[in-house]
C-alpha cells in the first residue's frame, strides 16, 4: 500500500478532471503527476471507412480520436480514444454523454496502455497433457482440435433434456453482446444448454428480483434521477469505488443541496462511500432484510404510504413451500395480510437483529425520510452475493411500491451492474442456461420456437430443459463424490470453453474446482488477451483482440447500448471470438456430417446454419463487418417486438449517438432520440403507451407489462428475515466479506499491468476493526492467518479507525493473483435457490497474528518461454503453484 486512502482519492479527482480534457497524467511511484507524451512507431490506427464518416470519429492537431465505451464497470462512461502518430495515447470522456458528462476514473482513463502490453497473448497455445509446456499452434490446427475435443466429449457424455451434458460454455459481462450472442447460439444449436456466465456471480439476484417484483428484468428509471433526489439511499454498494463516476454524481448532488439531499448509507462497514452519508446504518451482515421489513412496517403504520398508487397500480404475493407450484408467481394475498406479515419486523425487533449502531429510532427516521422524498435507491453485490439476494431485492423495491418512488424523475429502485456488459450482453444476450436472447427463457416452447424460425434451424433445436448453473456447472467438472450427493444425478463434463473471465479465481471456494480443471479428463479453453489463474490449467489459449481492437456494443446498468467501433490493430495473430466461431462452426459442420449417430451428425446441419449468415462477412472484414451483421440479426430480427427491443438501434445510430440508446427502441426515429429513459411509464414508454391503448386502460399512469404480471400490476413481495448459510460460531466467531478496490478491476488481470494503478496497491490486504485487533494483538502491517472452513489466507492487516468493518467483521479486497492472498480459497459456495448466486459477502472465519509485517510483492501470472515451449510462472515457481 504505497499511498493511504485519502491521498489515493485525491489523485483520483486529479485524474478524473483530466479525463474531460484529456490529458495523460502519469502518477509516479513518488506521487507526482507528470504528462506522458506518446512516441512515433508503428502505425497501429486500423479504424473502419464507415466509421471515419461518422460522428464517432474526429480529428484534433496530431490527434485521431473515435468514441466508443469504457472497459470497466457497469456505468457505461463514453470514452474517447486517442491515437497520435498511429499509436493509442490517451483516454477522455465524452463531454456530451449525459452518463459521464466527460469523466473518467483512473481504471478508464488508463486502459489504453494495455494495447501493447508486453505479457499480450499473440498466438494460440496447445498442450494436450496439463502437465506438459504450451507449444504454439496455427488457428486452423486449433480449430481443427478444438473440434475433435468437443465431438469426444459430447460422446462420454450424455444426450437429455438439457442436451449433451459433456460440454460447456463459460463466458462474461465483459464480453460484447454480439460475442455472447453468437455463443450462445452457437451452443443452442449444437445441443447443449450449459452456458453460464459470470453475471451470475454478480448480479443475478437483481434480476431475480426484477422479475418477482416487475414481472422483467431491469430497472425502470436511470442515473438521471440522481439529479432529481432528494434521497439517495445506497444500500450493499461501495459506490465511492465501485462506480466511482457514479458516485461524483451523487456527490454533486448532495453537496449542490447540502440541506435539502439526504444520503443514507447502509452497510455493516465504513467505507469511502459513508463519507458523504447523512446516516449510516452499521449493521450486522445479513440481517438487512428484517431491517427493511422494518421501515415497511413504520411507513405503513404511519400511514405514509401511497395509496392510490398501492390501490391502482399494486398487489401482493407470497411463496409458499409446498403450496404454490412457481416460485416467481407465487399466491395473491391482500395489503392487509402484508400489513400484518411486517407488523412483527417492529424497529425494535429490528434494532434488535441488525445491531451495530441500528437503534428504533433511526429506523423510523430513515422510513419518514424514504416515503416523504423523492428517493433513489441504489445497490450492488452486498444485496446480490447473498444466499436470500432475491428475497432482499424485493424488500428495497417493495419501499418504492409502497411509497410512489417509482416512474417519476428522481425515484427509482436501480441495481447497478459491476461489469460493463452483464446487463446488455449476459442478460438480454442469452448469456446464461435457463434464459435466451430477447428476455425469453428456456423453458418456454414458444420463445425455442421464435428463436429456431429466426435462425432458420429445425423445430426442436433448442433442448427444452436449462443447463447447469454456475456452481453446478464447475462442480460437473471437479465432479467429487461431495459434488455427486449435493446435485443428485449430477453428469460430468469433459469439455468447457472459457471466454473472457478467469473462474479459477473468482469462483468461491474454488479449491475442488481447480482440482477439476487440473486433471486431464477435462479440455479446457480459454480465450483472454493475458495469462490468467485459469489459463494456467487450459489445455487451449487462444488470443483475442482486446478493446477497441475489434467492434462491439456493451449494454450498461440503465438499459443504455453503446458501441465501441475497431480503432486499433491487434497484436500478434489476435483476432475476434466472433471470427473464431465462424471458423470453428464450418470445421466442426465437416466433422460431424462423418459420424455414426444420426443425432450428432445431425448437428451437422444446425451448427453450419447457426454460423452460415455471418462466413462472407468474416471472410472480408471480421474487425467491422461481421460484428454488424451479427448485431442486425439479434438487434433487428431476435430482440423486434420483446420488451428490450432494440430494433431501431443500427449501428449507424449508435455512432451517431454520444450516449447510446436506451430500450425499449423500437424504431430507428425513437433510437435517434436515445430511447426510452422511463420505462412503463405511459405517454414516455412507447410499450407502454401502446399497451395502454390496446387494453383499454385508458386512465392508467403507469403500467407493467411485464410479462409474468397477467394483472399488469407491480408485485410488492411478503419476504420474511433470514440469515447468512453460514453465520459466526464459536471455532470461526468473525464474518468476513470481500469487495473491490477503486483501482483495481475484477481478477486484476488487466488493471494489475497498468503501472499507476498497480503500484499504488500492489497486494490485497485485511481490514480489521480496531478494537477485534488490539484483542487480538495485531498491529497493522502484521500478517495476519484467515482461516474458513474451506481454506486459509495469510494477509497484511489494515486497521483504521476511519474506515473499515465493524466490530467482529474483516472484509479483504479479491483482485491478488497470489497463492496465499487469493480469497476465493476461503468464501463459500452457498447459493441463492432463485438465482443461483452465490452467498461471497458473508461467510464465518477466525484470524490470528501469523507473523511480524515484512514486505510483500505483487504477482502476476505470465507466460514464459522454457525447454519445449512456455509454462506459466505459477506453474515453474513452487511458491506460487497451487496443490491440486
Amino acid at each position: 500500500m504505497g499511498i493511504g486512502r485519502r491521498e489515493f482519492l485525491k489523485k483520483s479527482a486529479a485524474l478524473t478532471a483530466a479525463s474531460l480534457v484529456g490529458i495523460n497524467l502519469k502518477i509516479k511511484a513518488d506521487g507526482k503527476l507528470g504528462v506522458e507524451e506518446a512516441t512515433a512507431g508503428e502505425n497501429l490506427a486500423q479504424i473502419p471507412e464507415e466509421v471515419k464518416r461518422s460522428p464517432a470519429y474526429k480529428k484534433e492537431g496530431e490527434y485521431e480520436w473515435v468514441r466508443g465505451v469504457c472497459r470497466f464497470c457497469g456505468t457505461g462512461c463514453k470514452v474517447w480514444l486517442g491515437l497520435k502518430n498511429g499509436k493509442p495515447a490517451v483516454i477522455r470522456g465524452e463531454k456530451n454523454s449525459v452518463i459521464n458528462f466527460g469523466f473518467l476514473c483512473m481504471k478508464g482513463m488508463l486502459f489504453y496502455k494495455l494495447f501493447r502490453h508486453p505479457d499480450r497473448l499473440t498466438q494460440p497455445l496447445y498442450r494436450k497433457s496439463k502437465k506438459e509446456p504450451f507449444k504454439p499452434i496455427s488457428w486452423e490446427k486449433a480449430f481443427d482440435i478444438i473440434a475433435d475435443e468437443m465431438i469426444k466429449a459430447i460422446k462420454k457424455g450424455e444426450w437429455g433434456p438439457m442436451g449433451w451434458t459433456g460440454i460447456a460454455y463459460y463466458g462474461s459481462g465483459q464480453a460484447l453482446t454480439e460475442e455472447t450472442y453468437l455463443f450462445q447460439k452457437f451452443w443452442r444449436c449444437l445441443g447443449s444448454n450449459h452456458v453460464e456466465g459470470n453475471p451470475r456471480l454478480c448480479m443475478a439476484s437483481a434480476v431475480g428480483g426484477y422479475l418477482t417484483s416487475f414481472g422483467t428484468d431491469e430497472p425502470a428509471g436511470g442515473y438521471a434521477d440522481f439529479e432529481e433526489a432528494d434521497t439517495i439511499f445506497i444500500i450493499g454498494s461501495n459506490t465511492a469505488e465501485c462506480h466511482p463516476i457514479l458516485y461524483r454524481r451523487i456527490m454533486r448532488r448532495k453537496l449542490s443541496n447540502p440541506k435539502e439531499v439526504m444520503v443514507i448509507n447502509v452497510d455493516p462497514r465504513v467505507s469511502p462511500t459513508s463519507k458523504i452519508a447523512d446516516i449510516h446504518l452499521q449493521f450486522k451482515p445479513g440481517t438487512d432484510l428484517a431491517l427493511l421489513n422494518a421501515i415497511a412496517n413504520v411507513i405503513i403504520q404511519e400511514g405514509l404510504y401511497d395509496k392510490e398508487f398501492v390501490e391502482k397500480y399494486c398487489s401482493f404475493h407470497k411463496f409458499t413451500k409446498g403450496k404454490d407450484k412457481v416460485p416467481l408467481i407465487g399466491h395473491q394475498v391482500s395489503f392487509e395480510e402484508y400489513k400484518e406479515f411486517v407488523s412483527k419486523y417492529t424497529p425494535e425487533y429490528a434494532a434488535e437483529v441488525c445491531g451495530g449502531n441500528v437503534t428504533p429510532e433511526l429506523i423510523r427516521k430513515v422510513a419518514r425520510r424514504f416515503a416523504t422524498t423523492k428517493t433513489v435507491s441504489i445497490w450492488t453485490m452486498g444485496l446480490n452475493q447473498r444466499t436470500r439476494g432475491v428475497w432482499v431485492n424485493n424488500l428495497v423495491t417493495n419501499l418504492h411500491l409502497l411509497t410512489g418512488n417509482l416512474g417519476k424523475d428522481g425515484a427509482d429502485a436501480l441495481s447497478l451492474t459491476g461489469q460493463p456488459n452483464a446487463c446488455g450482453g449476459v442478460r438480454e444476450g442469452g448469456g446464461l442456461c435457463h434464459i435466451l436472447p430477447g428476455h425469453r427463457v428456456v423453458k418456454n416452447p414458444k420463445h425455442r420456437a421464435e428463436l429456431e424460425k429466426i435462425w432458420g434451424v429445425p423445430k426442436g433445436t433448442i433442448p427444452p430443459k436449462p443447463g447447469y448453473h454456475t456452481v453446478k456447472m464447475f462442480s460437473a467438472i471437479s465432479y467429487t463424490e461431495e459434488d455427486k450427493k449435493r446435485f443428485p444425478g449430477l453428469k460430468p463434463i469433459y469439455f468447457i470453453w472459457v471466454n473472457e473471465t478467469s473462474p479459477l479465481q473468482s469462483l468461491p471456494n474454488m479449491r475442488r474446482f481447480r482440482e477439476g480443471f487440473a486433471r486431464d479428463d477435462v479440455f479446457v479453453v480459454v480465450t483472454d488477451i493475458f495469462p490468467t489463474r485459469t489459463s494456467e490449467l487450459a489445455n487451449m489459449i487462444l488470443p483475442c483482440a482486446f478493446h477497441f481492437e475489434k467492434t462491439g456494443v456493451y449494454g450498461c446498468t440503465e438499459r443504455r447500448s453503446q458501441l465501441t467501433p475497431k480503432a486499433v490493430k491487434a497484436p500478434g495473430q489476435a483476432m475476434p471470438e466472433l471470427w473464431m466461431l465462424v471458423q470453428l462452426g464450418q470445421v466442426l459442420a465437416k466433422k460431424l456430417r462423418k459420424e455414426r449417430d444420426p443425432k450428432l451428425r445431425a448437428r451437422a446441419k444446425t451448427i453450419y446454419q447457426c454460423v452460415a449468415p455471418f462466413i462472407e462477412a468474416a471472410k472480408r472484414d471480421p474487425w467491422w463487418e461481421l460484428s454488424k451483421k451479427v448485431w442486425e440479426e439479434y438487434a433487428q430480427r431476435v430482440t423486434k417486438g420483446r420488451d428490450s427491443t432494440l430494433a431501431g438501434a443500427t449501428y449507424e445510430v449508435l455512432l451517431e449517438r454520444p450516449d447510446g440508446v436506451q430500450w425499449p427502441a423500437p424504431t430507428v426515429e425513437i433510437a435517434r432520440k436515445g430511447g426510452t429513459l422511463r420505462r412503463f411509464v405511459v405517454g414516455k414508454d412507447p410499450l407502454a403507451t401502446e399497451f395502454a391503448k390496446k387494453h383499454g386502460l385508458t386512465d392508467w399512469k403507469i403500467i407493467d407489462y411485464g410479462h409474468l404480471h397477467k394483472d399488469h400490476k407491480f408485485w410488492i413481495w411478503l419476504r420474511p428475515y433470514k440469515g447468512p448459510a453460514e453465520p459466526p460460531d464459536a471455532e470461526y466467531p468473525f464474518y468476513l466479506s470481500t469487495g473491490r478496490v477503486i483501482d483495481h478491476w475484477h481478477t486484476g488481470s488487466m488493471t494489475g499491468r497498468i503501472r499507476e494503478l498497480a503500484g499504488d496497491y500492489p497486494h490485497t490486504w485485511i481490514e480489521i476493526n480496531p478494537k477485534d485487533a488490539q484483542r487480538l494483538g495485531i498491529q497493522p502491517g502484521d500478517l495476519v492467518l484467515l482461516e474458513t472452513r474451506r481454506g486459509r489466507n495469510i494477509l497484511p492487516a489494515r486497521i483504521s479507525t476511519e474506515e473499515g468493518p465493524m466490530e467482529g467483521m474483516v472484509f479483504v479486497y479479491w483482485y491478488d493473483q497470489s497463492k496465499d492472498r487469493m480469497i476465493n480459497f476461503c468464501t463459500i459456495d452457498a447459493f441463492d435457490p432463485g438465482s443461483k448466486q452465490p452467498e461471497f459477502k458473508i461467510c464465518a472465519c477466525r484470524i490470528k497474528k501469523y507473523a511480524p509485517a515484512k514486505p510483500l510483492k505483487q504477482f502476476l501470472v505470465k507466460l514464459e518461454k522454457v525447454s519445449g515451449g512456455y509454462l506459466h510462472n505459477s506453474e515453474i515457481d513452487k511458491s506460487q503453484k497451487h496443490p491440486v
